[in-house]
Protein backbone atom coordinates (compact mmCIF):
# COMPACT_ATOMS: atom_id res chain seq x y z
CA UNK A 1 0.00 0.00 0.00
CA UNK A 2 1.73 3.03 -0.80
CA UNK A 3 1.81 6.25 1.63
CA UNK A 4 2.75 9.63 1.26
CA UNK A 5 6.67 9.73 1.81
CA UNK A 6 7.34 13.58 0.39
CA UNK A 7 5.68 17.05 -0.80
CA UNK A 8 6.30 18.63 -4.30
CA UNK A 9 8.93 21.66 -3.89
CA UNK A 10 9.95 22.34 -7.28
CA UNK A 11 8.82 21.38 -10.92
CA UNK A 12 11.16 21.43 -13.65
CA UNK A 13 9.68 19.93 -17.00
CA UNK A 14 9.96 15.78 -16.45
CA UNK A 15 12.44 16.45 -13.31
CA UNK A 16 10.41 17.46 -10.26
CA UNK A 17 12.42 18.23 -6.72
CA UNK A 18 10.40 16.48 -3.37
CA UNK A 19 10.83 16.93 0.34
CA UNK A 20 12.06 13.82 1.68
CA UNK A 21 9.79 13.32 4.30
CA UNK A 22 9.73 9.29 4.06
CA UNK A 23 14.15 8.16 4.07
CA UNK A 24 13.44 7.63 -0.38
CA UNK A 25 16.60 5.56 -1.54
CA UNK A 26 17.99 5.83 -5.13
CA UNK A 27 15.57 4.02 -7.75
CA UNK A 28 12.51 4.22 -5.69
CA UNK A 29 9.06 4.11 -7.43
CA UNK A 30 6.88 6.84 -6.63
CA UNK A 31 3.76 8.43 -7.34
CA UNK A 32 3.33 12.43 -7.47
CA UNK A 33 0.39 14.90 -7.11
CA UNK A 34 -2.81 14.23 -7.38
CA UNK A 35 -3.08 12.46 -10.36
CA UNK A 36 -0.34 10.05 -9.50
CA UNK A 37 1.96 10.29 -11.64
CA UNK A 38 4.79 7.89 -12.12
CA UNK A 39 8.12 8.56 -11.43
CA UNK A 40 11.13 7.41 -10.50
CA UNK A 41 14.10 8.82 -7.32
CA UNK A 42 17.23 10.06 -9.84
CA UNK A 43 19.14 11.87 -7.54
CA UNK A 44 18.99 12.74 -3.85
CA UNK A 45 20.53 15.88 -2.08
CA UNK A 46 20.44 16.53 1.97
CA UNK A 47 16.87 16.48 2.56
CA UNK A 48 15.65 16.72 -1.32
CA UNK A 49 14.89 13.88 -3.76
CA UNK A 50 14.77 14.45 -7.81
CA UNK A 51 12.11 12.40 -8.99
CA UNK A 52 11.95 11.82 -13.06
CA UNK A 53 8.66 11.38 -14.11
CA UNK A 54 7.57 9.30 -16.76
CA UNK A 55 4.36 11.54 -17.49
CA UNK A 56 3.37 14.68 -18.72
CA UNK A 57 3.53 17.17 -15.44
CA UNK A 58 1.44 20.08 -16.76
CA UNK A 59 -0.60 21.65 -14.09
CA UNK A 60 1.47 20.13 -11.13
CA UNK A 61 2.33 22.56 -8.35
CA UNK A 62 4.30 22.53 -5.27
CA UNK A 63 3.18 20.93 -1.97
CA UNK A 64 0.75 18.22 -3.83
CA UNK A 65 1.73 14.96 -1.88
CA UNK A 66 3.96 12.11 -3.11
CA UNK A 67 3.29 8.62 -2.37
CA UNK A 68 5.69 5.52 -2.45
CA UNK A 69 5.75 2.02 -1.04
CA UNK A 70 9.78 2.48 -1.03
CA UNK A 71 10.01 0.09 -4.00
CA UNK A 72 12.34 0.14 -7.44
CA UNK A 73 10.12 0.59 -10.54
CA UNK A 74 9.50 -3.16 -11.61
CA UNK A 75 8.18 -5.13 -14.91
CA UNK A 76 5.27 -7.82 -14.71
CA UNK A 77 6.72 -10.93 -15.96
CA UNK A 78 4.44 -13.50 -16.74
CA UNK A 79 1.76 -14.87 -20.03
CA UNK A 80 0.21 -12.51 -22.11
CA UNK A 81 3.78 -10.47 -22.77
CA UNK A 82 3.67 -11.67 -26.60
CA UNK A 83 1.64 -9.77 -28.83
CA UNK A 84 1.10 -6.96 -26.56
CA UNK A 85 1.97 -3.62 -27.09
CA UNK A 86 3.20 -1.17 -24.27
CA UNK A 87 4.78 2.05 -23.59
CA UNK A 88 8.30 2.78 -22.02
CA UNK A 89 6.97 1.96 -18.41
CA UNK A 90 4.94 -1.36 -19.48
CA UNK A 91 1.11 -0.09 -19.75
CA UNK A 92 -0.64 -1.94 -22.25
CA UNK A 93 -1.36 0.65 -24.89
CA UNK A 94 -4.49 -1.58 -26.49
CA UNK A 95 -6.26 -1.78 -23.53
CA UNK A 96 -5.58 1.72 -22.68
CA UNK A 97 -7.21 2.63 -25.98
CA UNK A 98 -10.46 0.45 -25.12
CA UNK A 99 -10.89 2.17 -21.55
CA UNK A 100 -9.78 6.31 -22.15
CA UNK A 101 -9.27 6.27 -25.89
CA UNK A 102 -6.27 7.21 -28.63
CA UNK A 103 -4.58 9.11 -25.63
CA UNK A 104 -3.44 8.08 -22.54
CA UNK A 105 -4.86 10.43 -19.53
CA UNK A 106 -2.35 11.41 -16.82
CA UNK A 107 -2.24 8.87 -13.87
CA UNK A 108 -3.92 6.39 -15.56
CA UNK A 109 -2.69 3.43 -13.89
CA UNK A 110 -3.62 -0.49 -14.93
CA UNK A 111 -1.92 -3.87 -14.72
CA UNK A 112 0.66 -4.50 -17.57
CA UNK A 113 -0.80 -8.14 -17.18
CA UNK A 114 -4.43 -9.16 -17.73
CA UNK A 115 -6.01 -10.32 -14.25
CA UNK A 116 -9.08 -11.68 -16.31
CA UNK A 117 -7.42 -13.98 -18.83
CA UNK A 118 -7.27 -17.85 -17.72
CA UNK A 119 -4.06 -19.88 -19.03
CA UNK A 120 -4.19 -23.50 -19.62
CA UNK A 121 -1.86 -24.65 -16.69
CA UNK A 122 0.52 -27.99 -17.23
CA UNK A 123 2.24 -28.88 -13.64
CA UNK A 124 5.39 -30.62 -14.18
CA UNK A 125 7.29 -30.63 -10.79
CA UNK A 126 5.73 -33.38 -7.76
CA UNK A 127 4.65 -32.46 -4.39
CA UNK A 128 8.10 -32.92 -1.81
CA UNK A 129 10.59 -32.16 -4.58
CA UNK A 130 12.95 -29.86 -3.53
CA UNK A 131 13.37 -26.67 -5.96
CA UNK A 132 15.88 -24.04 -6.87
CA UNK A 133 15.41 -20.58 -8.31
CA UNK A 134 15.03 -20.43 -11.47
CA UNK A 135 13.47 -24.28 -12.09
CA UNK A 136 10.10 -25.09 -14.53
CA UNK A 137 7.54 -25.83 -11.62
CA UNK A 138 4.74 -25.95 -15.18
CA UNK A 139 4.31 -24.37 -18.66
CA UNK A 140 1.62 -22.65 -20.48
CA UNK A 141 1.14 -22.48 -23.89
CA UNK A 142 1.32 -18.98 -24.47
CA UNK A 143 1.01 -18.55 -28.17
CA UNK A 144 1.31 -21.18 -30.75
CA UNK A 145 4.69 -20.60 -30.80
CA UNK A 146 6.24 -20.38 -27.58
CA UNK A 147 5.68 -23.10 -24.40
CA UNK A 148 5.64 -20.31 -21.06
CA UNK A 149 7.35 -21.62 -18.71
CA UNK A 150 6.22 -20.85 -15.13
CA UNK A 151 9.44 -20.61 -13.42
CA UNK A 152 10.38 -20.53 -9.38
CA UNK A 153 11.45 -16.57 -8.68
CA UNK A 154 15.43 -16.40 -8.42
CA UNK A 155 15.13 -15.58 -4.53
CA UNK A 156 13.33 -18.28 -3.76
CA UNK A 157 14.10 -22.27 -3.21
CA UNK A 158 13.01 -24.63 -0.94
CA UNK A 159 10.97 -28.28 -0.74
CA UNK A 160 7.60 -28.11 -2.82
CA UNK A 161 4.54 -28.54 -0.57
CA UNK A 162 1.56 -27.93 -2.93
CA UNK A 163 1.20 -27.55 -6.96
CA UNK A 164 -1.95 -26.87 -8.65
CA UNK A 165 -3.50 -29.30 -10.89
CA UNK A 166 -3.74 -29.19 -14.59
CA UNK A 167 -6.47 -26.64 -15.60
CA UNK A 168 -7.52 -23.07 -16.11
CA UNK A 169 -6.08 -20.16 -13.94
CA UNK A 170 -5.73 -16.24 -14.40
CA UNK A 171 -2.04 -14.93 -13.19
CA UNK A 172 -3.60 -14.19 -9.46
CA UNK A 173 -4.12 -17.40 -8.86
CA UNK A 174 -1.54 -19.50 -6.33
CA UNK A 175 -0.05 -22.08 -8.67
CA UNK A 176 2.07 -23.96 -5.92
CA UNK A 177 3.39 -23.32 -2.52
CA UNK A 178 6.88 -23.90 -1.51
CA UNK A 179 8.23 -24.11 1.92
CA UNK A 180 11.78 -22.77 3.67
CA UNK A 181 12.82 -22.66 6.89
CA UNK A 182 9.25 -23.19 8.31
CA UNK A 183 8.14 -19.76 5.88
CA UNK A 184 5.49 -20.80 2.82
CA UNK A 185 6.07 -18.75 0.20
CA UNK A 186 3.23 -18.45 -2.45
CA UNK A 187 4.02 -18.61 -6.34
CA UNK A 188 2.37 -17.15 -9.09
CA UNK A 189 1.94 -17.02 -12.66
CA UNK A 190 3.87 -13.73 -12.83
CA UNK A 191 6.85 -12.56 -11.61
CA UNK A 192 7.99 -8.79 -10.46
CA UNK A 193 11.68 -7.68 -11.64
CA UNK A 194 13.16 -4.63 -11.43
CA UNK A 195 14.45 -3.03 -14.67
CA UNK A 196 17.51 -1.53 -13.98
CA UNK A 197 18.76 -4.99 -11.85
CA UNK A 198 20.01 -7.68 -14.82
CA UNK A 199 18.50 -10.60 -13.78
CA UNK A 200 20.88 -13.89 -12.70
CA UNK A 201 22.36 -16.60 -14.68
CA UNK A 202 24.77 -19.50 -13.55
CA UNK A 203 27.43 -18.84 -16.53
CA UNK A 204 28.03 -16.47 -19.26
CA UNK A 205 28.66 -18.70 -22.32
CA UNK A 206 31.11 -17.95 -25.43
CA UNK A 207 28.82 -17.30 -28.41
CA UNK A 208 29.58 -19.69 -31.30
CA UNK A 209 26.74 -20.38 -33.13
CA UNK A 210 24.96 -18.32 -35.69
CA UNK A 211 21.78 -16.69 -35.70
CA UNK A 212 20.60 -16.87 -38.73
CA UNK A 213 18.97 -13.21 -40.32
CA UNK A 214 18.55 -14.33 -43.67
CA UNK A 215 20.20 -10.88 -44.99
CA UNK A 216 23.23 -12.33 -47.19
CA UNK A 217 25.44 -9.23 -46.61
CA UNK A 218 25.04 -9.84 -42.73
CA UNK A 219 25.49 -14.32 -42.46
CA UNK A 220 28.17 -14.36 -44.56
CA UNK A 221 30.13 -11.06 -44.55
CA UNK A 222 29.76 -9.33 -40.51
CA UNK A 223 27.51 -12.68 -39.02
CA UNK A 224 26.33 -12.58 -35.23
CA UNK A 225 25.77 -15.28 -32.83
CA UNK A 226 22.98 -15.88 -30.20
CA UNK A 227 23.67 -13.37 -27.63
CA UNK A 228 25.79 -11.09 -29.82
CA UNK A 229 25.40 -7.39 -29.56
CA UNK A 230 25.42 -5.21 -32.47
CA UNK A 231 25.33 -1.38 -33.53
CA UNK A 232 23.46 -0.34 -36.69
CA UNK A 233 24.79 3.16 -37.36
CA UNK A 234 23.23 5.70 -39.90
CA UNK A 235 22.37 8.98 -40.64
CA UNK A 236 18.70 10.11 -41.83
CA UNK A 237 17.08 7.86 -44.30
CA UNK A 238 19.82 5.35 -44.74
CA UNK A 239 17.68 2.53 -43.77
CA UNK A 240 18.36 1.62 -39.88
CA UNK A 241 14.76 1.21 -39.54
CA UNK A 242 14.27 -1.00 -42.26
CA UNK A 243 17.19 -3.63 -41.53
CA UNK A 244 15.97 -3.99 -37.84
CA UNK A 245 12.19 -4.82 -39.40
CA UNK A 246 13.65 -7.15 -41.85
CA UNK A 247 15.62 -8.87 -38.90
CA UNK A 248 12.19 -8.61 -36.94
CA UNK A 249 10.74 -10.67 -39.12
CA UNK A 250 13.21 -13.18 -40.48
CA UNK A 251 15.70 -14.11 -37.57
CA UNK A 252 16.06 -17.12 -35.98
CA UNK A 253 15.02 -16.20 -32.68
CA UNK A 254 12.12 -17.60 -29.95
CA UNK A 255 11.29 -14.08 -29.06
CA UNK A 256 11.65 -10.92 -30.57
CA UNK A 257 11.50 -7.89 -28.13
CA UNK A 258 11.12 -4.46 -30.58
CA UNK A 259 11.19 -1.49 -29.12
CA UNK A 260 10.42 2.07 -30.57
CA UNK A 261 12.55 4.64 -28.39
CA UNK A 262 11.93 8.25 -29.89
CA UNK A 263 11.51 6.99 -33.22
CA UNK A 264 8.44 8.74 -35.57
CA UNK A 265 4.88 6.84 -34.83
CA UNK A 266 4.25 6.48 -38.24
CA UNK A 267 7.56 3.76 -38.25
CA UNK A 268 5.86 2.08 -35.27
CA UNK A 269 2.33 2.29 -36.58
CA UNK A 270 3.91 0.39 -39.81
CA UNK A 271 5.47 -2.37 -37.02
CA UNK A 272 2.10 -3.23 -35.39
CA UNK A 273 0.15 -3.41 -38.49
CA UNK A 274 2.51 -5.40 -41.21
CA UNK A 275 3.17 -8.07 -38.45
CA UNK A 276 0.33 -10.22 -38.16
CA UNK A 277 0.35 -10.52 -41.87
CA UNK A 278 3.47 -11.38 -42.25
CA UNK A 279 4.71 -15.31 -41.75
CA UNK A 280 8.11 -16.63 -40.16
CA UNK A 281 9.39 -18.56 -43.04
CA UNK A 282 10.34 -21.47 -41.25
CA UNK A 283 7.20 -21.54 -38.92
CA UNK A 284 4.67 -19.91 -41.01
CA UNK A 285 2.97 -18.38 -38.26
CA UNK A 286 2.49 -14.71 -37.58
CA UNK A 287 5.76 -13.31 -36.73
CA UNK A 288 3.43 -11.36 -34.08
CA UNK A 289 3.03 -14.26 -32.11
CA UNK A 290 6.69 -14.38 -31.07
CA UNK A 291 6.88 -10.52 -30.43
CA UNK A 292 6.67 -7.65 -27.98
CA UNK A 293 6.23 -4.55 -29.11
CA UNK A 294 7.30 -1.39 -26.77
CA UNK A 295 6.37 1.85 -28.43
CA UNK A 296 7.73 5.30 -26.75
CA UNK A 297 7.17 7.43 -29.84
CA UNK A 298 9.41 10.69 -30.04
CA UNK A 299 6.01 12.27 -29.03
CA UNK A 300 5.57 10.54 -25.87
CA UNK A 301 7.28 11.63 -22.47
CA UNK A 302 11.57 12.11 -22.86
CA UNK A 303 11.68 10.39 -19.67
CA UNK A 304 9.63 7.84 -20.38
CA UNK A 305 12.52 7.02 -23.32
CA UNK A 306 15.24 6.36 -21.53
CA UNK A 307 13.29 3.77 -19.15
CA UNK A 308 12.01 1.49 -22.01
CA UNK A 309 15.36 0.56 -22.56
CA UNK A 310 15.56 -0.74 -19.47
CA UNK A 311 11.77 -2.57 -19.86
CA UNK A 312 12.78 -4.02 -23.54
CA UNK A 313 15.89 -5.50 -21.82
CA UNK A 314 14.82 -6.83 -18.58
CA UNK A 315 11.55 -8.43 -20.44
CA UNK A 316 14.07 -10.00 -23.11
CA UNK A 317 16.29 -11.55 -19.71
CA UNK A 318 12.82 -13.38 -18.47
CA UNK A 319 12.60 -15.23 -21.49
CA UNK A 320 16.20 -16.08 -22.11
CA UNK A 321 15.42 -17.58 -18.31
CA UNK A 322 13.40 -19.84 -20.14
CA UNK A 323 15.78 -21.70 -21.99
CA UNK A 324 14.63 -19.47 -25.07
CA UNK A 325 16.97 -17.48 -27.90
CA UNK A 326 15.52 -13.29 -27.16
CA UNK A 327 16.32 -10.87 -30.07
CA UNK A 328 15.71 -7.49 -29.00
CA UNK A 329 15.08 -4.85 -31.65
CA UNK A 330 16.28 -1.18 -29.47
CA UNK A 331 15.44 1.95 -32.47
CA UNK A 332 17.28 3.86 -31.80
CA UNK A 333 20.31 4.46 -28.63
CA UNK A 334 20.67 7.98 -30.02
CA UNK A 335 17.16 8.96 -29.00
CA UNK A 336 17.76 7.32 -25.77
CA UNK A 337 20.75 8.87 -25.32
CA UNK A 338 19.01 12.36 -25.79
CA UNK A 339 16.48 11.54 -22.79
CA UNK A 340 19.80 11.26 -20.55
CA UNK A 341 20.98 14.44 -22.11
CA UNK A 342 17.87 15.95 -21.17
CA UNK A 343 17.40 14.71 -17.92
CA UNK A 344 20.77 15.27 -17.05
CA UNK A 345 20.59 19.04 -17.69
CA UNK A 346 17.03 19.70 -15.78
CA UNK A 347 19.02 18.26 -12.72
CA UNK A 348 22.07 20.59 -13.27
CA UNK A 349 24.65 18.18 -14.07
CA UNK A 350 28.14 18.82 -15.53
CA UNK A 351 28.05 17.94 -19.06
CA UNK A 352 30.95 16.45 -21.33
CA UNK A 353 31.00 16.72 -25.15
CA UNK A 354 28.62 17.50 -27.19
CA UNK A 355 26.53 18.16 -24.01
CA UNK A 356 25.95 14.42 -23.03
CA UNK A 357 26.47 13.69 -19.19
CA UNK A 358 29.44 12.18 -17.74
CA UNK A 359 27.80 8.69 -17.63
CA UNK A 360 27.02 8.06 -20.96
CA UNK A 361 29.73 5.19 -21.49
CA UNK A 362 28.82 3.88 -17.85
CA UNK A 363 24.89 3.41 -19.33
CA UNK A 364 25.52 2.68 -22.70
CA UNK A 365 28.03 -0.37 -21.11
CA UNK A 366 25.58 -1.30 -18.76
CA UNK A 367 22.89 -1.92 -21.12
CA UNK A 368 25.13 -3.93 -23.86
CA UNK A 369 26.31 -6.13 -21.23
CA UNK A 370 23.12 -7.52 -20.61
CA UNK A 371 22.77 -9.33 -23.72
CA UNK A 372 24.72 -12.67 -24.27
CA UNK A 373 24.33 -16.47 -24.66
CA UNK A 374 24.08 -17.88 -20.67
CA UNK A 375 23.74 -20.92 -18.83
CA UNK A 376 20.36 -20.06 -17.01
CA UNK A 377 19.64 -20.31 -13.21
CA UNK A 378 17.33 -24.37 -14.56
CA UNK A 379 20.82 -25.08 -16.52
CA UNK A 380 19.25 -24.91 -19.68
CA UNK A 381 21.08 -22.78 -22.67
CA UNK A 382 19.04 -19.08 -23.44
CA UNK A 383 20.50 -16.03 -24.96
CA UNK A 384 19.55 -11.96 -25.09
CA UNK A 385 21.28 -10.54 -28.87
CA UNK A 386 21.05 -6.99 -29.01
CA UNK A 387 20.39 -5.14 -31.95
CA UNK A 388 20.56 -0.85 -31.28
CA UNK A 389 20.39 1.19 -33.95
CA UNK A 390 22.44 4.70 -33.44
CA UNK A 391 21.29 8.32 -35.47
CA UNK A 392 24.38 10.17 -35.46
CA UNK A 393 23.46 13.81 -36.25
CA UNK A 394 24.35 14.03 -40.40
CA UNK A 395 26.22 10.73 -40.13
CA UNK A 396 29.10 11.60 -37.79
CA UNK A 397 30.67 8.18 -36.62
CA UNK A 398 32.64 10.14 -34.49
CA UNK A 399 29.44 11.53 -32.41
CA UNK A 400 30.02 10.51 -28.93
CA UNK A 401 27.07 7.91 -28.91
CA UNK A 402 28.58 5.86 -31.61
CA UNK A 403 31.99 6.16 -30.30
CA UNK A 404 31.21 4.74 -27.12
CA UNK A 405 29.13 2.36 -28.41
CA UNK A 406 31.66 1.11 -30.77
CA UNK A 407 33.78 0.41 -27.21
CA UNK A 408 30.74 -2.37 -25.92
CA UNK A 409 29.67 -3.99 -29.38
CA UNK A 410 31.28 -6.81 -31.35
CA UNK A 411 29.61 -5.99 -34.94
CA UNK A 412 29.20 -2.83 -36.08
CA UNK A 413 27.14 -1.63 -39.35
CA UNK A 414 27.58 1.45 -40.61
CA UNK A 415 24.81 2.47 -43.07
CA UNK A 416 26.57 4.20 -46.07
CA UNK A 417 24.12 7.33 -47.21
CA UNK A 418 25.22 7.00 -51.18
CA UNK A 419 23.93 3.58 -51.02
CA UNK A 420 20.46 4.40 -49.74
CA UNK A 421 20.12 7.10 -52.28
CA UNK A 422 20.89 4.50 -54.87
CA UNK A 423 18.64 2.23 -53.68
CA UNK A 424 20.78 -0.53 -52.49
CA UNK A 425 19.35 -2.12 -49.61
CA UNK A 426 20.33 -3.21 -47.11
CA UNK A 427 22.64 0.03 -47.16
CA UNK A 428 25.57 -1.47 -45.32
CA UNK A 429 28.74 -0.20 -45.77
CA UNK A 430 30.90 -3.45 -46.82
CA UNK A 431 33.95 -0.87 -46.36
CA UNK A 432 33.49 0.58 -43.07
CA UNK A 433 31.79 -2.36 -41.46
CA UNK A 434 32.93 -5.48 -39.48
CA UNK A 435 32.46 -8.48 -37.03
CA UNK A 436 34.69 -9.64 -34.42
CA UNK A 437 32.78 -12.61 -34.64
CA UNK A 438 33.71 -14.27 -37.74
CA UNK A 439 36.52 -16.13 -36.39
CA UNK A 440 34.79 -17.53 -33.59
CA UNK A 441 31.41 -18.56 -36.11
CA UNK A 442 34.23 -20.22 -38.56
CA UNK A 443 34.00 -23.18 -36.91
CA UNK A 444 30.08 -23.57 -37.31
CA UNK A 445 30.31 -22.75 -40.70
CA UNK A 446 32.96 -25.58 -41.01
CA UNK A 447 30.45 -28.15 -39.61
CA UNK A 448 27.20 -26.75 -40.78
CA UNK A 449 27.89 -25.43 -43.97
CA UNK A 450 31.15 -25.83 -45.69
CA UNK A 451 35.04 -26.09 -44.83
CA UNK A 452 35.32 -23.63 -47.88
CA UNK A 453 33.71 -20.95 -46.50
CA UNK A 454 35.73 -18.57 -44.37
CA UNK A 455 37.99 -18.52 -47.84
CA UNK A 456 35.74 -17.82 -49.96
CA UNK A 457 34.41 -14.73 -47.27
CA UNK A 458 38.24 -13.65 -47.53
CA UNK A 459 38.21 -14.22 -51.13
CA UNK A 460 35.70 -11.82 -51.91
CA UNK A 461 36.43 -9.18 -49.26
CA UNK A 462 40.31 -8.88 -50.54
CA UNK A 463 38.35 -8.45 -53.99
CA UNK A 464 36.14 -5.60 -53.05
CA UNK A 465 39.59 -3.95 -50.84
CA UNK A 466 41.30 -4.25 -54.59
CA UNK A 467 37.82 -2.46 -56.09
CA UNK A 468 37.59 0.61 -53.84
CA UNK A 469 41.76 0.80 -55.32
CA UNK A 470 40.43 0.38 -58.55
CA UNK A 471 37.39 3.03 -58.38
CA UNK A 472 39.65 5.94 -57.04
CA UNK A 473 41.83 5.25 -60.98
CA UNK A 474 38.20 5.03 -62.84
CA UNK A 475 37.72 8.32 -61.45
CA UNK A 476 40.50 9.70 -63.19
CA UNK A 477 40.67 7.91 -66.24
CA UNK A 478 38.16 5.77 -67.34
CA UNK A 479 37.66 1.98 -67.78
CA UNK A 480 38.74 1.64 -70.78
CA UNK A 481 42.45 2.29 -70.00
CA UNK A 482 42.63 -0.61 -67.33
CA UNK A 483 44.01 -4.21 -68.57
CA UNK A 484 40.67 -7.02 -69.03
CA UNK A 485 42.08 -8.71 -65.57
CA UNK A 486 41.33 -5.50 -63.75
CA UNK A 487 37.94 -4.53 -65.46
CA UNK A 488 37.58 -8.05 -64.50
CA UNK A 489 37.60 -7.39 -60.85
CA UNK A 490 35.10 -4.31 -60.94
CA UNK A 491 32.64 -6.55 -63.40
CA UNK A 492 32.47 -9.50 -60.59
CA UNK A 493 32.61 -7.08 -57.81
CA UNK A 494 29.63 -5.26 -59.21
CA UNK A 495 27.51 -8.63 -59.24
CA UNK A 496 28.47 -9.47 -56.06
CA UNK A 497 27.40 -6.06 -54.93
CA UNK A 498 24.02 -6.50 -57.17
CA UNK A 499 22.96 -9.62 -56.64
CA UNK A 500 24.67 -11.31 -53.72
CA UNK A 501 24.57 -8.07 -51.35
CA UNK A 502 21.36 -5.93 -52.64
CA UNK A 503 18.13 -7.85 -51.01
CA UNK A 504 14.20 -7.04 -52.23
CA UNK A 505 12.81 -7.05 -48.85
CA UNK A 506 9.42 -6.80 -50.11
CA UNK A 507 10.07 -9.71 -52.91
CA UNK A 508 8.76 -13.10 -51.32
CA UNK A 509 12.06 -15.30 -52.72
CA UNK A 510 14.62 -12.63 -51.96
CA UNK A 511 13.66 -11.34 -48.95
CA UNK A 512 15.32 -14.46 -47.16
CA UNK A 513 17.86 -16.57 -47.83
CA UNK A 514 19.02 -19.58 -46.10
CA UNK A 515 22.83 -19.87 -45.15
CA UNK A 516 23.30 -22.55 -47.74
CA UNK A 517 21.78 -20.88 -50.17
CA UNK A 518 24.16 -17.83 -49.68
CA UNK A 519 27.22 -20.08 -49.26
CA UNK A 520 26.05 -21.43 -53.36
CA UNK A 521 26.37 -18.19 -54.52
CA UNK A 522 28.96 -16.90 -53.12
CA UNK A 523 30.84 -20.03 -54.47
CA UNK A 524 29.44 -19.17 -57.84
CA UNK A 525 30.73 -15.77 -57.90
CA UNK A 526 34.23 -16.43 -56.88
CA UNK A 527 34.27 -19.80 -59.00
CA UNK A 528 33.15 -17.47 -61.98
CA UNK A 529 35.97 -14.92 -61.62
CA UNK A 530 38.22 -17.18 -61.19
CA UNK A 531 37.46 -19.35 -64.85
CA UNK A 532 36.98 -15.97 -66.12
CA UNK A 533 40.42 -14.47 -64.83
CA UNK A 534 41.96 -17.97 -66.73
CA UNK A 535 39.71 -17.37 -69.99
CA UNK A 536 40.76 -13.75 -70.56
CA UNK A 537 44.84 -15.03 -69.78
CA UNK A 538 44.30 -16.84 -73.01
CA UNK A 539 42.63 -14.41 -74.98
CA UNK A 540 38.71 -13.94 -74.38
CA UNK A 541 37.60 -10.60 -73.25
CA UNK A 542 35.34 -9.41 -71.24
CA UNK A 543 32.41 -8.15 -73.67
CA UNK A 544 32.77 -11.96 -74.86
CA UNK A 545 32.62 -12.99 -71.23
CA UNK A 546 29.32 -11.15 -70.15
CA UNK A 547 27.80 -12.29 -73.53
CA UNK A 548 28.55 -16.21 -72.32
CA UNK A 549 24.99 -17.92 -70.92
CA UNK A 550 26.28 -18.94 -67.93
CA UNK A 551 26.57 -15.03 -67.00
CA UNK A 552 23.06 -14.14 -67.72
CA UNK A 553 22.18 -17.42 -65.15
CA UNK A 554 24.54 -15.83 -62.77
CA UNK A 555 22.81 -12.37 -63.07
CA UNK A 556 19.60 -14.02 -62.45
CA UNK A 557 20.39 -16.59 -59.52
CA UNK A 558 19.11 -14.68 -56.58
CA UNK A 559 16.09 -15.58 -57.82
CA UNK A 560 16.57 -19.47 -57.61
CA UNK A 561 14.17 -20.30 -54.68
CA UNK A 562 15.41 -22.35 -51.30
CA UNK A 563 13.56 -25.60 -53.07
CA UNK A 564 15.95 -24.95 -56.24
CA UNK A 565 19.30 -25.35 -54.49
CA UNK A 566 20.50 -28.30 -56.90
CA UNK A 567 20.52 -26.18 -59.81
CA UNK A 568 22.35 -23.42 -58.23
CA UNK A 569 24.70 -26.71 -57.58
CA UNK A 570 24.19 -27.68 -61.28
CA UNK A 571 25.22 -23.97 -62.58
CA UNK A 572 28.63 -23.96 -60.34
CA UNK A 573 29.11 -27.64 -62.10
CA UNK A 574 29.01 -25.40 -65.31
CA UNK A 575 31.04 -22.63 -64.53
CA UNK A 576 34.42 -25.44 -63.98
CA UNK A 577 33.53 -26.43 -67.21
CA UNK A 578 33.31 -22.80 -68.81
CA UNK A 579 36.38 -23.29 -71.00
CA UNK A 580 33.65 -25.50 -73.01
CA UNK A 581 31.11 -22.78 -73.96
CA UNK A 582 34.61 -20.43 -75.58
CA UNK A 583 35.61 -23.79 -77.40
CA UNK A 584 38.91 -23.76 -74.99
CA UNK A 585 40.43 -27.15 -74.14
Amino acid sequence: MKRVVGRVFRVNGPVVEIEDLAGLSMLDMVEVGKDHLIGEVVHIKDKRVFVQVYEDTTSLKPDEEVYSDLAPLCVELGPGLLGNIYDGIQRPLEVIKEKSGFFIKRGFHIPSLSREKKWDFYPLRNIGEKVFAGEFLGEIKETPLVNHKVMVPPNIEGRLIWIAEKGKYSIEDRIALIEKDGNKIDIFMYQKWPIRKPRPYLEKLEANTLQVSGQRIIDTLFPIPYGGRVGISGGFGTGKTVIQHQLAKYIDADVVVFIGCGERGNEMANVLLSFPNILHPKTKRPISERTIFIANTSDMPVAAREASIYTGITIAEYYRDMGLNVALMADSTSRWAEALRELSARLEEMPLEEGFPAYLAYRLAEFYERAGSVKTLSSNIGSVSIFASISPPGGDFSEPVTTHTKRFIRAFWALDKELANARHYPSISWIDSYSEYVDILKDWYNKEISSNWFDLRSFIMELLQKEQRLLGIVKLVGVDVLPHSQRLILEICNIFKNIFLQQNAFDEVDAFSSPKKQFLMLKIIVEFYKKSDELIRKGITIVEIKDSSIYKEIVRMKRYKESQLDELENLYKRITTLEEEFGIL
